[in-house]
């Protein structure tokens, strides 16, 4: 009975701090930091209705606009309640032929030489909304001919929408496909 009455308390105490008070302050300091990231990111149309987020990839097919990475994530590509990749190894027979036919999707779009291999594998997450300026690059000539657009005014909404490195030194520079895909259909 000694050793009860220190151990429900205890349980009380690290409840109240580890399921209330210290998530409350993490978000307190996040809304106050990066307010914008802790409320989405969300992306707006011209009329204000949210039509994705800058942070979860979309899927694109069609050949007017730039297609995304490939999405893992379960039940139905880009599900942000599913995220995760396909834990499939680089000689699993269903992979090679899902990579295979990614490949196949994108030559006959005209891609030619080398195929970015963001275009064809799915990032870890499922979720990645960010395309390399090589998998950006190889599809301007598709896009630019689906929209009846000079290639160099695609290649130059490209170079708009490019993020570069964080702070100079992390990562590499990328391509949001939703902001691109919404710098293209605001031209119209």
């Amino acid at each position: 009975m000694k050793e009860i009455r220190p151990a429900i308390l205890m349980l009380i105490m690290f409840s109240a701090i580890c399921g209330g008070i210290y998530p409350a302050v993490v978000t307190g300091i996040s809304y106050a930091i990066f307010p914008k990231e802790a409320k989405g990111s969300f992306i707006t149309d011209k009329s204000g209705k949210e039509i994705g987020s800058a942070l979860i990839g979309q899927p694109f097919s069609d050949p007017k606009y730039f297609w995304p990475r490939p999405s893992a994530a379960t039940d139905f590509g880009y599900n942000s309640m599913g995220s995760g990749g396909s834990n499939s190894g680089p000689t699993n027979p269903d992979y090679l032929k899902m990579v295979a036919s990614r490949v196949k999707t994108l030559r006959d779009s005209g891609v030619s030489g080398p195929v970015p291999s963001d275009l064809i594998q799915a990032s870890a997450s499922g979720l990645d909304p960010h395309i390399t300026q090589e998998a950006a690059n190889v599809q301007i000539a598709r896009v630019a001919k689906a929209r009846g657009m000079s290639e160099e005014r695609v290649t130059k909404l490209v170079t708009q929408a490019t993020e570069e490195r964080r702070l100079s030194i992390f990562g590499e520079p990328r391509v949001n496909v939703l902001v691109l895909n919404l710098k293209l259909d605001a031209l119209k």
